[in-house]
Formats: C-alpha cells, structure tokens, sequence
C-alpha cells in the first residue's frame, strides 16, 4: 500500500519537496498529479530553459542533455525518466497543462551539498515524516544569498500564477519549499535576473555514457518507464541465450534462432517491470535490485556454465548492506554492486552485471539531434572506477565475454565426424596435478594425526612442541614432539563436487590414462550434447570424478556388479578407489563424510579413508577443475584453445 501523499498547501499552490534525480520522487510527482489533478504545473527551473527543455521532454524515454555556457565555463542539465521534474514535465504536456519554469537564472551558483537521507526510506516511513525529519536536522543551516534570491524569485512567480490557477501543483527541491512557502505570503518584487540566455543547446547523450552519469544507473530508469505507461508483453526466448548452448539435435534442425544482446537485456528489464510493477505506481528499490541480481546470475550461467550458490548470494546481499550502510544510505548504488558482485563472486559475474544495469535500450547514437559524450566528472564533478578482469584472457577489453559461434547452420555438428573420444590435455595436466595436491594434503594430514607430544626427557626427538609448552606453562616442563610417518602413500583420489541424488549428473564414463604420466580416471558429469560449444567440442561439468595411479588397469567401473549395492555415483566412485588404489590409504574430498559401512569395508581389504572437507579447499581452484571439455577424436585438440575458455 502506497504511504499518503505529503503535499504543502499555501494559498492554491500545492508544493511537492523532492530530491532531484531520485526514482521515489519521481513516483510520488506521478501520485500527486493522479491526486490533486492540477490545472497548473510550476516547475524549478528558470524560465530561459523553458523552450530547451520542453524539447527534451518531448524526446523522453530518450535521454537529452542541455548545455549553456556560464561565466565559470559550461552547465548542464540531464533530462532522464526517473527525475521527478522531467517527469512532472512530461505529465504537464501529455495532459496538456500549462507548464511554468519559474525559478531565476543565475549566472554563478555556489556548489554545495545538503546532507539528506536516503529517499529509499520514504518507502517505509511516507514522505510526511521523511521531510519534516528532514527539516528538524536543517533548521540550523544558513541559506546562502543565491537560494534566498531564487526563492523570492519563485515566491513572486507563484503569486502571479495564482491569480490565474485554482490548483498548482509546485515541483521544488525540498531544500527551498519551506523558505518559498514563507516568502509566497510577504509582498515580492519582480526578480532582476536574465530574461534570455543565448548557447542554449539540447544533445542527444551518447549510450556509452548512460551508465556513467544518469542520476539513476540505467536498469532503474528502464524499469521506470516501462512501469509508468502500460506493461509491455514480455516475449518468450524460446531457447535463446547469451552464448551458444546447442543440443545435437537442434544443430540438426538448424539451430536455434540467435537474439542481439540488446533484445536480450531489454527482455530481462521486461520481466523485471512485470515483478516489480504496483497498481498505486511506486516502484520499491529494493525489489529492482534483488530482480536484477537474479537477472545478471541468469546471463552469468547462460554465458559461463557456472551456477551461483546460495551462499555467494547471502554474501552479497550482506555485503551491500553494509557497505551502503557505511555510506550513509539504506540502499546500495551501482558502485557497490558491482564492487560486491566482484568480490563475493567473479569478475564475470560483477561483468553480466555491469552489463545488464547499464543497459538502456532506447539509447541509441543515431537521433534527430547531434550527439555528445560527457563524464561524470564534468557532469557531477568526481567518478569512481573499477576495473574487470573476465576468465577469458584472449581478447582486451569490455567484449571479452563473446564466444564463438556457428558461422552457419551445422557448422559444428560436422565436428562429431568419428566415435571416439578424448580429453583436452591442459585440463588433463590440472587434474593430474590437484591429485598429486590431494595426496600430499593427506599424507600431511595423517602424520598429523599419528604425531604425540611428550615431556622433554633425554632427547629432543623430532623438536619441542611450542604450542603444548606453552599451554602446560604451569607445570615447568618441556615438551618436544615426535613425528610419526604413516606406513604406506596415498593411492587413488576421489572428488565429489555433487553426490547427484536426483541424476542432474548422467553422463558416466571411465578413461584410461594415454600414458605412464597420467592417471586411470572414472567420472560423473552433466550431459556433453546440451552445451556443444565448437565443431566436435562438448563442455560439461564434474559432479566427482576418481584418479588411480598406475595406468591402464581400470574397468568400467560403472558396470561393474560388485558396486551395486552403492546408492549414490559417488559411492561408485569411493568402492572402485578402494578396490584399484596399490596403496593403503585412500583421499576421499567431498561436503559430507562417507557412511560407516565404507571405512567397514576399507578395513575388511586393509585399506583406511583419510577424508577431507570440500570446504577446506580452494573454491576458486575448485571451480575451475569442474569444467571438462570432452572432444570427438584426436585432430579436435588442434583447434579446441579457439573454443575453449
């Protein structure tokens, strides 16, 4: 339910407080519009950008810009949906009331800013108790001379209306309405000020800029206007994405029907709109945000493969928090959205999601008007950079994330020209290596569990043991610490990313090592057909896999009968390191421990399973092992670093 409108009467003007360039005011102007139902609507602005401006309004959803030329050097004024006087603007000339910029054209303007508050917080406490909260904490701040001209200036421009109007409605920056309240009663004087302001011009702002300098990053003022007018239909996909994911049986249909990206993002503000849109017409910033994550972790899987957790998005969310919190502010800009998308997941994921909120979609640099670049630092003064670095290094820049696609329908089915199979040996050489890790960290892990600790007596055995010393300080005692080295190595690694209870995990396969350097190898992955990604190349992940050194003495493991008792592949997985590893001991990593029935079972055949939480280990490193690439034949291996990334 929309909290009350808050309006202050004096005489027939109805006085709006806003803050400019904020979505919540915008909302309100549309609510007090809708409620009061003007015959006038005073705007300000001075009256020498009246005609400039009424020309930006008439272009909107399309985004101008206004340029004259002062006596410190240029001013500029940015005409954007979510502006609560832009909007008024645009309702007073579709509604066809007379539109009034009364405020006085200074040549010179001190820059200041006012401390406010958050505008997030009108959502939760009305606009009533926002400004008069607003007005306790500035009742001692002077004015300066220029405010106090200016609002004369609008008090004497409101008398003369009122002559004229029953109901106005007076849109102003709610650091003056008080003080213009007080001077509409007192007798006012016609302001001395310029009449007519030559260099006026209107730009058409370049899109590259939009994310930089709107008021409200882009994703925010898109889902703005498409909520202010009748709900667009949402179009369905129908299988599109952001990167190529074919079936092998779509390549033989021909493929599926490839969408620009900019139809791509304007779908996903689309169906932003239709979640967050209410029937009282205020939209809440938080819910755009949560909607906009969920959209940029949609494109980061669709273009990477890699599924968010739900860890990484509470992370996120508290981060922001926080962060805005520390700035003084309920809710989080794009700033520190992305520099949390970066930190709590990827940059790829913080790059899907710079992408999406910058996106705009009626930007365009061909318009009816001349184009212009601007920063932020002209426009506002100060910017903020942050930098990306995207997993695929091969190309510079923001277009880093592009991946090859079929130059023509079927292209890369012709790829699948033989039965047989193999693996990309890059990948090959990190496997083998994260197993030499895991038999080391497990080695480690069991002479620590082997080594004792002892009074210093007559030898100092393997050294003293500070920690156990230290922590028996009152007995006066040294005590020194033996290490015990296991009898016997580690054999066969197991990992399990996933037990895959619910079969998302279908494909099983064992491989048998190409040479003596490299190990036999039985796995679990997701389905290669549904993300072919180039001619006779399938990318898929682990749910786990299992290494067994020496080579070329492995069966397939997952036809063998003597597993089937297990009730999980990953329980396949840990019977057949168990039954192939020459050694004693066997690394078992994964979320949670095997059942009891297991270390039964390993001791019956004198094997011991050392287990290691998969939380003890590198999640970027993690990450990165679970891609595999299987290729159609020996000759892929020449052309797969073109594809894969």
């Amino acid at each position: 339910m929309a909290p009350p409108l808050f309006l202050e009467r004096f005489g027939p003007v109805a006085g709006l407080p806003v803050l400019h360039y904020r979505l919540e005011f915008a909302c309100l102007v549309r609510q007090a519009v809708r409620e009061l139902r003007p015959d006038a609507i005073a705007l300000e602005l001075p009256a020498t950008l009246g005609e400039p401006f009424r020309r930006a309004l008439s272009r909107l959803p399309r985004i101008s810009l206004i340029s004259h030329p002062t006596d410190g050097g240029t001013a500029h004024l940015l005409v954007e949906p979510a502006d609560p006087l832009a909007e008024a603007g645009r309702l007073a000339l579709e509604a066809n009331l007379p539109l009034y910029c009364i405020d006085l054209d200074l040549d010179s303007y001190p820059q200041h800013r006012d401390r406010l508050p958050d505008p997030y917080s009108i959502t939760r406490i009305g606009p009533q108790a926002y400004y008069r909260a607003w007005c306790d904490a500035a009742a001692d701040d002077a004015p300066c001379p220029e405010d106090l001209r200016r609002e004369r200036a609008m008090a004497h421009q409101l008398q003369q209306l009122a002559q004229r109007h029953q109901r106005i409605l007076f849109v102003c920056g709610m650091v003056h309405l008080q003080r213009v309240r007080e001077q509409f009663f007192l007798p006012q004087a016609a302001a001395l000020g310029r009449r007519q302001r030559d260099g006026v011009t209107v730009w058409n702002l370049h899109p590259d800029c939009c994310g930089e300098v709107l008021g409200e990053f882009p994703f925010l003022s898109a889902v703005y206007e498409y909520c202010r007018g009748p709900l667009p239909p949402v179009p369905e996909e129908k299988g599109n994405r952001l990167r190529t994911r074919f079936h092998a049986l779509e390549l033989i249909a021909g493929g599926r029907e490839e969408l620009p990206e900019e139809r791509l993002m304007d779908n996903a503000i689309r169906r932003t709109a239709h979640q967050v849109c209410r029937a009282d017409g205020l939209l809440d910033r938080q819910r755009i945000i949560y909607r906009l994550f969920n959209e940029a972790a949609r494109h980061y899987r669709q273009e990477t493969g890699d599924r968010l957790q739900p860890w990484q998005k509470r992370t996120f969310f508290r981060f922001v928090r926080n962060y805005a919190l520390q700035e003084g502010m309920l809710q989080p800009d794009l700033y520190q959205l992305l520099v949390a998308a970066r930190g709590c997941v990827d940059d790829n994921f913080a790059y899907a999601l710079c992408r999406l909120a910058m996106s705009y979609p009626w930007q365009q640099e061909s318009s009816d008007l001349a184009t212009r670049s601007i920063s932020a630092e002209e426009l506002w003064g100060g910017r903020r950079l942050i930098r990306f670095r995207p997993r695929d290094k091969r190309r510079k820049g923001l277009g880093g994330l592009r991946r090859s696609r079929e130059k023509r329908a079927g292209e890369w089915l012709e790829g699948f020209d033989t039965p047989a199979i193999c693996s990309y040996p890059p990948e090959d050489l990190a496997i083998e290596a994260f197993g030499s890790f895991l038999k080391k960290k497990g080695s480690l892990l069991l002479s620590e569990e082997l080594s004792r600790s002892e009074k210093f007596t007559t030898s100092l055995l393997d050294g003293i043991d500070l920690r156990e010393t230290v922590r028996a300080v009152h007995e006066q005692a040294i005590y020194v610490r033996e290490q015990v080295r296991a009898k016997g190595g580690v054999g066969s690694v197991v990992v399990i990313f996933d037990e895959d209870r619910d079969n998302r995990h279908p494909y099983c396969m064992t491989w048998l090592g190409e040479h003596d350097q490299e190990s036999d190898m039985a796995f679990y992955a997701g389905d290669p057909a549904e993300n072919v990604v180039g001619p006779g190349i399938c990318r898929c992940e682990y749910g786990g896999f299992m290494l067994s050194y020496p080579p070329r003495r492995m069966q397939d493991v997952w036809q063998d009968p003597d597993y089937r008792f297990a009730e999980s592949k990953a329980e396949v997985l840990l019977l057949a390191a168990l039954d192939y590893s020459p050694e004693r001991y066997v690394v078992y990593a994964a979320a949670r421990p095997p059942r009891s029935i297991f270390r039964q079972q390993a001791a019956r055949i004198g094997r011991t399973i050392i287990y290691l939480p998969l939380g003890s280990l590198s999640p970027v490193r993690l990450k990165k092992l679970r891609v595999l690439h299987i290729l159609a034949g020996h000759d892929k291996r020449g052309i797969a670093k073109d594809y894969i990334w």
